[in-house]
């Protein structure tokens, strides 16, 4: 089990924004392109650390953190975070591929290989934007912000932990309780 990180969001795009500190609550687990790297080999996805700037990684992260605000204050989804999102999967390599389902055609975009990470995490985010059932929530216990995706069969989550309210301990203290 990997300690260093909280993946607790049910979305890869949720756990990349909740590795930013929040107001003094917790420390940012994502302060250089190294710990970047390690996010995302603790997410399982190519690492781009080497092809990236670290001011990208930061920049993008805030962008969906506000995205994630919006979601979840249900307010309008911030133009420069749907620039953003647009920009990083406009990376993904790969052509439409049309397929015979049950008796219909489809088209089907196929990917050229897996997605580096910043464009995995724009997928994530699109696929949130674009599920009209999903609801998003802040973690309803006091001293805890993670964000994370309410997939609950009647949208009834209210703590960063699935099974069971979060303790409000900070995240740092946590670390090795969850998951």
């Amino acid at each position: 089990m990997d300690t260093e990180f909280v993946l607790l969001g049910d979305a890869l795009w949720l756990d990349f924004v909740n590795t930013a500190a929040e107001t003094g609550a917790r420390p940012d687990t994502m302060p250089d392109l190294a710990a970047y790297h390690r996010w995302t080999k603790a997410c399982r996805l190519p690492s781009d650390a080497d092809a990236v700037e670290f001011t990208t990684v930061r920049r993008v992260r805030a962008r969906l953190a506000l995205l994630a605000e919006a979601l979840i204050d249900g307010t309008p989804s911030p133009s420069r975070a749907i620039t953003t999102l647009n920009q990083l999967l406009q990376r993904r390599p790969g052509h439409e591929h049309l397929v015979r389902e049950s008796g219909k055609w489809q088209v089907r975009f196929l990917p050229a290989q897996a997605p580096a990470a910043l464009v995995a995490i724009a997928r994530s985010a699109a696929a949130t934007l674009a599920e009209t059932d999903v609801v998003l929530r802040r973690c309803a216990s006091a001293g805890c912000r993670l964000r994370f995706q309410d997939s609950s069969p009647f949208h009834d989550r209210y703590w960063c932990t699935p099974l069971r309210p979060c303790s409000g301990v900070p995240v740092e203290r946590r670390r090795g309780q969850l998951r």
